[in-house]
């Protein structure tokens, strides 16, 4: 692992950061405009300790005017899945869809027992370890090498190999990482402890107003499931067969309709509804016709207004395709306890090309993971054994809008497979409660007979819009 500050390093740029935030907290108090401000934080000391000063009353959002970008090297799937959560930040990740993973190499723990002291038989689990994350990317190269491709191949490649990513952050966001990798229950995962250190050493340098903060911090940080736990077992972990509705907006059809109505005149609800109602008396298509300009205008705080909740069944290579989507409110379970590892998905194009040697592949690993336990290994260092054909179920949000972004994505005929299966039971199931918002939902050469793939479209396009000059 290594962890980088791309830009703002240099005396002189430092300088222009800790400025621009220094007058960001004199702003609200001095006289004059913001020109002069910036003009009067003229000098780097007693700018730092301004900030610093400001920080410590509680009042962070001036490091939001401080904008960070990383290089993070040879980090694992773990470390990616862990700060894409962090919905303020933005990434860029090296695609496990268009490049051949077989030599990108993969993270090797320093095995713990489970009070976190090193394994009396580290070197020997090590090596183990070594030898047997080798035969999984072996058995990777060989899948691809049957004719699969480096998209389906990826869900035999264990949670330990190498993922780059550029990532961008706020100081304030920056803060919150930190501390939850060093000080919280994510530090028991060794490569999230050593990003958490990693970025800590950064700050003296590069970031020093945090320092202070961050040293105050408190190892307090629990998982918030003590409660529960001391009430109820953990049941058997059963997954889902498909996305599954388990709530929504009541009349989301109507309730964003009206709410359009009630912003737009400055009416009540019950004046939005009279209006809504008039509207349909003299014209019986007006709903349908409002509701595709919601959902085709640019700003559509209407769709906001309405939300669905589902479980879904999802594997851990496809999890990020959805927790990018930063603005739906998405549950994940914890890496750790260990999930059940017999819950696990075979792409159809592997079971067609190289299936014996992909479940002899994924057994082994499971065998792998119940001797390493039985040793007493932490469990903390037991996440890089999960394979990105993991099922795991979890729960998301969504509101209407979101929705909608979601979908226009991953119904399109070049998602991957079990993204787009997933977008197409969520647009199904939304149609069935709020036909409205329903017919709004796909891809966009359905909704919108438009294509932004370009020489790489599907063609569906061309068969909707010749269609649709046949039918005029």
């Amino acid at each position: 692992m290594k962890i980088e500050l791309i830009g703002g390093c240099t005396k002189e740029e430092l300088e222009t950061r800790i400025q621009n935030v220094a007058a960001a907290g004199k702003l609200s108090r001095f006289p004059g405009n913001v020109s002069e401000v910036l003009e009067s934080c003229n000098d780097y000391e007693s700018n730092l300790k301004l900030i610093k000063r400001i920080i410590k009353m509680g009042h962070k959002s001036i490091i939001e005017h401080d904008y960070l970008l990383f290089a993070l090297n040879d980090v694992t799937p773990i470390v990616e899945q862990t700060i894409i959560g962090y919905r303020l930040t933005s990434f860029t990740i090296k695609s496990r869809r268009e490049v051949d993973f077989r030599t990108v190499g993969f993270y090797t723990p320093e095995f713990r027992n489970k009070d976190g002291e090193i394994h009396e038989k580290n070197d020997e689990l090590k090596e183990e370890y070594n030898k047997h994350m080798k035969y999984l990317f072996n058995t990777y190269g060989e899948i691809v090498d049957s004719g699969v491709k480096v998209e389906d191949a990826r869900f035999i490649l264990p949670y330990s190999y190498h993922s780059n990513i550029i990532m961008g952050l706020d100081g304030r966001e920056l803060e919150k990482m930190i501390v939850a990798l060093r000080n919280g229950h994510l530090s028991n995962i060794p490569d999230l402890k050593e990003l958490g250190d990693a970025l800590f050493e950064l700050t003296k340098d590069h970031i020093p107003y945090l320092r202070a903060s961050l040293k105050a911090q408190e190892d307090n940080l629990k998982t918030g499931f003590e409660y529960l736990e001391s009430l109820e077992e953990r049941p058997e972990i059963k997954i889902a067969d498909k996305a599954t509705m388990i709530s929504y907006t009541p009349d989301a059809d109507d309730v964003v309709l009206e709410s359009s109505i009630m912003y737009h005149y400055q009416c009540s609800k019950e004046q939005a509804k009279e209006i809504l109602a008039n509207m349909v008396k003299k014209d019986k298509d007006a709903k349908e016709k409002m509701m595709y300009e919601i959902m085709h205008k640019d700003e559509k705080r209407e769709l906001e207004q309405a939300s669905f909740t589902f479980q879904i069944p999802i594997s851990l290579s496809i999890l990020t395709h959805l927790t990018r989507h930063r603005m739906h409110s998405l549950l994940i379970p914890e890496f750790t306890p260990m999930w059940n590892m017999n819950n696990y998905v075979i792409p159809e194009s592997v079971k067609a090309n190289a299936n014996d040697i992909y479940i002899e592949a994924t057994k082994k690993n499971i065998e792998m993971v119940e001797k390493f336990k039985a040793t007493g290994v932490n469990e903390g260092d037991l996440v890089y054994f999960y394979l990105g054909n993991q099922l795991l179920n979890v729960v998301t949000t969504m509101n209407a809008r979101n929705t909608q972004w979601v979908c226009r994505l991953r119904c399109c005929n070049k998602a991957q497979w079990q993204i787009r299966f997933i977008a197409k039971d969520i647009a199904k199931q939304v149609a069935e409660v709020a036909p409205l918002i329903g017919k709004g939902l796909g891809p966009t050469c359905m909704t919108d007979r438009y294509c932004g793939e370009g020489r790489e479209c599907c063609g569906l396009i061309d068969a909707l819009l010749a269609a649709d000059e046949k039918n005029k």
